[in-house]
């Protein structure tokens, strides 16, 4: 386990994305990935209030409401550290003061709980001031409903002015960022970001991990997916995420695992990255990401990667 720093969470070093549950998993799938994850010493997942709104019919909660039922089901929500997040729900956009409490509470019910152990700021909300959303999700954590919060897509400049206001305030800070990371998507993090997040303590816990899942090998030249993802991840098949390719292929044979794991494992030799997240919709795609968690790469692997990437110049 992973101690998410400046808090009292304990967490499994890959965290499962709950995109999918809902959406491209129906609830006996998501059920089975839950399940596996469990079983294997998995207790992060992270989902949202919008998931899955962008499917035709559905309207947003769905991913958490299939979460809340198999943690009624299976008892476990002690054992379990849920994130989800506020701000892009259809009917609850934006980081008002009134959109967090009413979106907070939507959350709650769907989980089935009484408390959030991390709850994010989707997106920065540029019209509404800063102070007015940090002081509404301390007014969260203050009454016990929801216990850490973080941020997801801030640029420096506005997580370092939302620190400052916490700090000001006395309020409860943003721990963690979920930013857009990984090894093919590298330059909108490292520097300025990162060097904030090393500076400050907050956790960095990646999104897209595998690239929408180019990072799983199975997106080649002339070679055609089944996959709501399949057009994002076809558009990093060119010269440079090729080359990556090669590269995960090679250290992935040196330990007999998957690709998907040696991507996340190498985002986890990244300075204050904690657990990058990845999803997962059957069996057989959990137990490709799964090794990545305890998979240790040797220096001369983790630079071989790092040099396959740096390369190139849009990555």
């Amino acid at each position: 386990m992973t101690r998410l720093s400046n808090t009292a969470l304990d967490v499994f070093p890959l965290c499962l994305g709950g995109n999918v549950f809902g959406w491209t998993a129906d609830e006996r799938q998501s059920f089975e990935v839950l399940d596996a994850y469990a079983a294997a010493g998995g207790n992060f997942i992270d989902t949202a209030d919008a998931y899955s709104a962008w499917q035709p019919g559905h309207e947003g909660g769905e991913s958490e409401a299939i979460l809340g039922r198999w943690m009624s089901a299976r008892k476990n929500r002690d054992r379990i550290v849920i994130a989800t997040k506020v701000g892009l729900h259809p009917a609850l956009k934006g980081l008002s003061a009134k959109t967090i409490r009413a979106a907070s509470e939507g959350s709650l019910r769907r989980l089935q709980t009484d408390r959030i152990d991390l709850y994010y700021a989707h997106r920065d909300d540029p019209s509404t001031p800063l102070r007015e959303t940090v002081g509404a999700l301390d007014e969260l954590v203050r009454t016990g409903k929801v216990r850490y919060i973080a941020a997801s897509n801030y640029s420096a400049e506005r997580l370092a002015e939302a620190l400052s206001i916490s700090k000001r305030e006395d309020w409860a800070r943003f721990v963690a960022l979920q930013p857009h990371y990984n090894l093919v998507h590298r330059s909108e993090y490292e520097g300025e970001v990162a060097a904030l997040c090393a500076r400050e303590g907050v956790a960095c816990l990646p999104y897209y991990a595998l690239a929408k899942g180019f990072l799983t090998g199975k997106y080649r030249p002339g070679v055609p997916v089944e996959s709501a993802r399949a057009a994002g991840a076809s558009a990093y098949l060119n010269e440079d995420g090729t080359r990556v390719l090669e590269a995960l292929r090679a250290v992935a044979e040196a330990h007999g695992s998957t690709y998907a794991a040696v991507a996340i494992a190498w985002l986890l030799t990244r300075p204050t990255v904690a657990a990058p997240i990845a999803s997962a919709r059957t069996l057989e795609q959990l137990g490709e990401i799964l090794p990545g968690a305890n998979l240790r790469l040797t220096p001369d692997e983790v630079q071989r990667l790092t040099a396959a990437s740096d390369r190139s110049g849009t990555f």
